[in-house]
């Protein structure tokens, strides 16, 4: 199964790359940063779905957990942050971009991108797939494999798309919301890797399922700090006293920000000895320090 995987992540690499072309060739502009997001996503997936890892997920567990963090919360949150549907909306030729505007006003999409249901969809799914026959029956079943993994990657990017996502979301939850459902979301993780430790799936030596379970509790928490970080930070941005002039303009601006020159400050530049009130400290006239 590993050329489906891979052949899906080239169309996506490639669906990418083609649409900063199209923005280019019109004019705009698209930051680097994001395109190297969504590429980094996406070798996260590939190291998780083909090669050496995916073939040793198979039979080691702890491989399958490394799998897990990559493609279920590490993917996810890369590729989150590339924007893909900002770059969609920017690249499709205007009728296209205001179906997909329309999509994204729709209610089922409304329903399946609120925090609630997309932290249920994640961490219900890995209970589901852990703490049932599921997990075995992987192995017997080709086409259930892909289609949990595809579960995986699916509701791991809806989740992050809805706590810290940077797409434009005509129904996006407030912030606390968001808070209430990344504390629950991270205590569901947490605690389905405690009680891995002790209660490994079916088929799962208890020595491989603790170094599993280990790999899952603390590596989660390397991820979900990035997610908790990048929340934070939203939220900081957003208690900006400016914020309401920000709002105003697009998240990813269409054109490059303007440049302002690094240069020391003022009582550096004014050298030693040099009255703090001065005109060459302040940057103000004479007559503006007289007043």
């Amino acid at each position: 199964m590993g050329y489906l995987f891979a052949a899906t992540l080239l169309a996506a690499g490639f669906s990418y790359g083609l649409g900063v072309l199209t923005v280019r060739r019109r004019g705009g502009w698209w930051p680097a940063r994001h395109s190297a997001s969504w590429a980094a996503g996406l070798a996260a997936a590939a190291a998780a779905t083909t090669g050496p890892l995916a073939g040793a997920a198979h039979h080691d567990f702890t491989a399958h957990m490394t799998g897990h963090l990559l493609l279920g919360m590490a993917a996810p949150l890369l590729l989150v942050l590339a924007a893909p549907v900002t770059l969609a909306l920017r690249a499709l030729p205007a009728p296209h971009a205001r179906t997909l505007s329309r999509a994204l006003r729709s209610r089922p999409v409304r329903v399946v991108t609120h925090p609630v249901t997309a932290a249920l969809l994640d961490a219900g799914g890995l209970w589901l797939l852990y703490t049932t026959d599921l997990y075995p029956a992987m192995a017997r079943h080709p086409w259930l494999h892909v289609a949990v993994h595809v579960h995986i990657v699916a509701a791991g990017y809806l989740l992050s798309a809805a706590l810290i996502g940077i797409d434009p979301d005509p129904h996006r939850a407030g912030r606390r919301t968001r808070a209430v459902v990344l504390v629950a979301f991270l205590a569901a993780h947490g605690i389905l890797a405690k009680y891995l430790y002790g209660h490994p799936p079916a088929g799962v030596l208890p020595g491989a399922g603790r170094t599993g379970a280990e790999l899952m509790y603390y590596g989660g928490d390397l991820i979900d700090l990035a997610l908790i970080v990048a929340f934070c930070r939203q939220w900081y941005a957003a208690a900006d006293p400016t914020r309401r002039d920000r709002n105003r303009t697009p998240r990813i601006p269409a054109v490059p920000p303007a440049r302002v020159p690094w240069r020391l400050p003022a009582e550096f530049r004014a050298g030693p000895g040099t009255d703090p009130g001065s005109a060459a400290v302040t940057g103000l006239s004479s007559a503006e320090l007289r007043s």
